[in-house]
């Protein structure tokens, strides 16, 4: 999976968005840059699907010439992961060429729209019920803060009503708006405990996935490559061209490979701080 953030820029500034005064800049892939390296991905390192996201994917003006080509052109599974705000037009436009359509969520009504937008919770609900007529699979993300972690089980059952197929729980980490926000930080880690309990005890009629470093004891230890080459399940690309294989070091410049765009060739320019020179431990996800 190649996840394509396509541009920095978003019509929010979520309090833990992980990107912070980036989402002011002005860095992004054209549509002929994006495909060029959706092409590169696919015939170097066997790439088999593509996550879309930003920033907001559906503010960049050729989303959608991006997701035809990938879908249509390569082949690829196509995964967009928005907040769903307003996006009905583009979105009906896209939908016979998209495989899942994943809205980020933060709670249920004023909890979400307190941490993200206000407004914005109605408004992911309408898109996912669009998306559930256009016959588009849908998804959504959590980023589990002190402000949430009670909501966990009533989201679901309210995305469960809507179709929803999957729950994903992400764990905060505090870069970007989050590191100005150290409020939201869950400093018990017990709570972790209780909502694992929680999830196992009711029966839901959606999966949910968790990072495991939501819980009392933190994540095991799985690093990036460090002892000779292994195969890796994700790449994450951001507007500039720096290319990420851990969601730990997502945020930060840390990264040991870049996509050139203007040449299109991906680089290796090692440094004492990036991921595999340190080496980051990867995040693991697994069913609640």
């Amino acid at each position: 999976m190649l996840y394509l953030q396509l541009l920095y820029r978003c019509n929010f500034s979520c309090l833990h968005c992980f990107h912070g005064e980036r989402l002011q800049y002005v860095d992004a892939f054209t549509a002929e840059e994006a495909v060029s390296l959706l092409t590169l991905m696919r015939d170097e390192y066997g790439t088999e699907a593509v996550t879309l996201l930003g920033g907001e994917p559906f503010v960049h003006r050729e989303l959608p010439q991006v997701v035809r080509y990938a879908k249509q052109e390569l082949g690829q599974r196509v995964e967009i992961c928005t907040n769903g705000y307003r996006i009905e037009r583009r979105l009906t436009e896209i939908a016979p060429h998209l495989d899942l359509l994943r809205v980020s969520l933060e709670g249920v009504g004023s909890t979400n729209d307190g941490i993200r937008r206000r407004g914005s919770y109605q408004s992911a609900l309408q898109s996912l019920s669009l998306a559930r007529d256009l016959s588009v699979s849908t998804g959504a993300t959590m980023t589990v803060t002190s402000r949430n972690i009670g909501e966990v089980i009533p989201l679901a059952r309210v995305l469960a009503q809507l179709g929803v197929r999957q729950l994903k729980l992400h764990h905060l980490r505090p870069v970007g708006n989050a590191a100005d926000h150290p409020e939201l930080l869950v400093t018990d880690t017990a709570a972790y405990g209780r909502l694992r309990e929680e999830l196992a005890e009711t029966r839901l009629p959606l999966e949910v996935i968790v990072d495991e470093d939501l819980s009392e004891h933190g994540a095991p230890e799985v690093c990036a490559p460090s002892g000779g080459p292994r195969e890796i399940d994700r790449i994450e690309a951001d507007p500039r061209g720096a290319l990420t294989m851990s969601c730990k070091a997502v945020g930060k410049d840390s990264h040991a490979f870049w996509y050139e765009k203007t040449v299109n060739r991906i680089v290796h320019r090692p440094s004492a701080t990036d991921e595999i020179t340190l080496p980051v431990p990867d995040v693991v996800y697994a069913r609640a």
